[in-house]
């Protein structure tokens, strides 16, 4: 028995049927890719930066001359803008080379809102780089159908509606005059060539006397009511006027000689009228200036005149004054008594230099004054009495608190503040001569109260090492534009530097 053949693989209907599969599937991968280009084929890319997409959409065709050279990949804002789009294009090779001057516009492809991205070839030799960036201004948008359309809206329309209906009813029954009309065109058009040319000859300056119209009606804009009553006035004139035909005709008859004499005597005023127009362009702006300055000068107006009114009075009482101060001038004593004055402050000037520190920056009265109150605030049988018993202290005793011209510190403790302030040597304290409140530069150095006890055998004249800083209520330096001397000007004190 003769074996069966096997069959061949193209006639398997599974096969086939899979290949049939394998082919709408890559069919529909092939489709659903083209929107964003086909797989395999190179492309060039290309930024354009826009005001607006202009409802562009990815897809859409970039086109030049009308053929297809790629399409529109991407749509996002641009980088580092709050407004704008940037299109990402995938141009065609075949496309390139693309000149860096080109420019692009968004074009309607349909009425129903289809766009395309139209490129417009430049003439540069510098091709553009693959990724480069073309920026294109609002005359890259073209104007959309429905914002053309949506300008006739209601009132629109309903003026147009208006219009035709007064046009049409001002051409009915007009058929004769129309003619007549049309029969009249060639000849008026065989006279108006020359009437344009003298009308665009240069000399005639029709364009200024556009322009000046124009700022006419622009100035007599808000005065449009008093200018229809003064047509209004001017109506009344000229029907009183067609009262009496004959005095019309005499004013007719006299006006050319008065045209004659205006055009003899008128141009001699212009230099008068140039002036006066320069000083119209003056007054103007005084007048702006004067609008602005009348309210304060009212108000000065106003606070001046009570013032004034009492103005009399205080010149009657300065006269008196003004006699008294010539009596003072012309007294032999008033020349000596300011040059005693001048060396007075001469001499106080200094020493305030000296002291001020103390006060400002140190605070030492305040302080005194503390102290003080501590000091006469032991009680009696009468009241309270000064602390005394500093005076009182064992005169037996080798350098005691009361030994005056003492060789060290007292062995007696602690001496309260104000005894050092007010005895010195007395307390068995050697504070200096003339203690530092600031140094050169201004800073507190308030050596008294901050020194601790002095040792003993040392030289009690010299400085204190440092800057001591301030005390507890005091400043850190000299207030500002205060004048200041760390040491006592003209004295000689026992200081070491």
């Amino acid at each position: 028995m003769r074996g069966r053949r096997p069959r061949a693989i193209g006639s398997d209907p599974v096969f086939i049927g899979a290949i049939a599969v394998l082919v709408v599937v890559a069919a529909v991968l092939l489709a659903f890719r083209a929107s964003r280009g086909l797989p395999f084929v190179p492309v060039k890319q290309v930024e354009v930066d826009v005001p607006n997409a202009a409802r562009l959409v990815v897809g859409n065709e970039v086109r030049e001359g009308g053929f297809r050279i790629g399409q529109v990949t991407k749509i996002s804002p641009v980088p580092g803008s709050d407004s704008g789009a940037q299109l990402t294009l995938s141009l065609d090779t075949s496309a390139a080379p693309i000149p860096d001057d080109s420019s692009v516009k968004i074009r309607p492809r349909s009425a129903l809102g289809l766009k395309y991205l139209e490129l417009v070839r430049g003439s540069s030799d510098r091709p553009l780089a693959d990724g480069a960036t073309i920026t294109a201004d609002a005359g890259a948008i073209g104007p959309e159908l429905d914002d053309f359309f949506s300008i006739f809206d209601e009132p629109t329309r309903e003026n147009i509606r208006r219009n035709l209906d007064e046009l049409g009813t001002a051409l009915a029954g007009r058929g004769t005059a129309v003619n007549l009309s049309l029969a009249a065109l060639p000849e008026l058009f065989g006279d108006l060539p020359p009437v344009m040319r003298t009308l665009s000859d240069p000399g005639t300056r029709l364009s200024r006397l556009v322009r000046e119209a124009g700022d006419a009606g622009r100035i007599v804009a808000p005065l449009s009511d008093t200018f229809a009553r003064g047509f209004s006035g001017m109506a009344d004139t000229f029907e009183g006027a067609s009262r009496d035909p004959q005095a019309l005709k005499d004013t007719i008859a006299q006006s050319p000689a008065t045209l004659d004499e205006g055009i003899r005597s008128l141009p001699p005023t212009r230099p008068f009228l140039t002036r006066l127009a320069e000083l119209s362009d003056e007054v103007r702006g005084t007048a702006r200036e004067l609008r602005r300055s009348l309210p304060p000068f009212n108000r000065a107006l106003a606070a001046g005149i009570p013032v004034l009114k009492r103005t009399p009075q205080f010149t009657d009482k300065l006269d008196g004054t003004l006699g008294e101060l010539r009596d003072l001038a012309r007294s032999p004593t008033t020349d000596p008594t300011l040059a005693g004055l001048a060396s007075t402050m001469k001499t106080l000037n200094p020493t305030l230099q000296y002291l001020g520190p103390h006060i400002t920056v140190c605070n030492y009265f305040t302080y005194f004054w503390t102290f003080l109150a501590d000091h006469i605030s032991d009680e009696d049988a009468t009241g309270t009495v000064q602390r005394v018993q500093v005076k009182t202290g064992p005169l037996e005793q080798e350098n005691s608190i009361g030994t005056f011209g003492a060789a060290k510190p007292s062995d007696g403790g602690p001496i309260d503040p104000i005894q050092k302030t007010l005895f010195g040597d007395a307390a068995g304290f050697h504070p200096g001569n003339y203690p530092r409140a600031v140094n050169e530069r201004g800073e507190a150095d308030c050596e008294s109260g901050q020194r601790g006890y002095i040792n003993d055998g040392a030289d009690l004249g010299h400085r204190t090492p440092g800057t001591q800083g301030p005390t507890f209520k005091g400043r850190p330096r000299v207030p500002e534009g205060q004048s200041f001397s760390a040491e006592p000007t003209g004295s000689s004190p026992r200081i070491t530097p």
